[in-house]
């Protein structure tokens, strides 16, 4: 699968209020289109600094601002889009074939990403020529 930036989509997510805090609720299957085979969060990224960079062949990614705001840069090798994430009750869906850097940090901001598969390096399409490449490939499948 090859996809496009307008496969990405903002999904809300399940908020349950409570005067003592409101809790978050992701379940793979269920409000996720798939299922959570990883997880892991970023914090501390200095003002000014990037990260991501890189596109993926086959990985599912829920992005969420667990806490702060920073934007997301979605690139199918065609079409481009930035996407603002700042509240934890919703994601972004990234679907495969997609580039992403993730940019714009608010200080102390937490970006969580739920994966759908484990790390694995051969799934990683790290140089953006090579993405395009690849883009091309598949677009003429």
């Amino acid at each position: 699968m090859t996809g496009s930036v307008y496969d990405c989509v903002i999904l809300p997510l399940n908020k349950i209020h409570n005067r003592d805090g409101n809790i978050t609720i992701v379940e793979g299957q269920k409000n996720i289109p798939f299922d959570v085979k990883r997880i892991y969060y970023l914090y501390d990224i200095p003002g000014g600094e990037a990260r991501g960079g890189h596109g993926h062949k086959e990985l599912y990614q829920l992005i969420v601002s667990a806490s702060g705001s920073f934007d997301v840069m979605i690139d199918d090798g065609i079409n481009k889009k930035i996407v603002t994430l700042n509240r934890p009750d919703y994601g972004l869906l990234i679907v495969p074939g997609i580039w992403r850097e993730l940019i714009e940090f608010s200080s102390g901001a937490i970006c969580l990403v739920l994966a759908s598969h484990k790390y694995d390096e051969n799934d990683y399409i790290r140089d953006y020529k090579d993405f395009k490449t690849y883009k091309e490939i598949t677009y003429d499948k």
